[in-house]
């Protein structure tokens, strides 16, 4: 079993308050679990307008497949015009 995890550290320079902020990470977490069948959440900066951090897990038998996955995930996310990718973080939760 493989296990990677990423987390993404995003710039939402549109939202203009909580509201605006918690529509676009709910697409993009909800987009995220229907199109890649990820576990997917907002893991950080819940009361910042401007800012989020989203996790996003898979889980599979083959580390390649776990790789690609994430990775489709991530070029999925700096996709979306709307938000700014800060940083991410890639952690193997096993020793692929």
């Amino acid at each position: 079993m493989h296990v990677a995890a990423i987390e993404v550290e995003l710039h939402l320079p549109a939202a203009h308050s909580l509201k605006d902020k918690r529509q676009v990470v709910k697409a993009l977490v909800d987009g995220a679990r229907h199109r890649f069948a990820v576990a997917a959440a907002e893991v950080g900066d819940q009361d910042v307008w401007q800012r989020a951090r989203l996790g996003f897990a898979a889980v599979s038998g083959s580390a390649r497949q776990v790789e690609e996955v994430l990775d489709g995930v991530d070029r999925w996310i700096w996709s979306h015009g709307e938000v700014e990718v800060v940083g991410v973080t890639q952690v193997w939760l096993d020793e692929p």
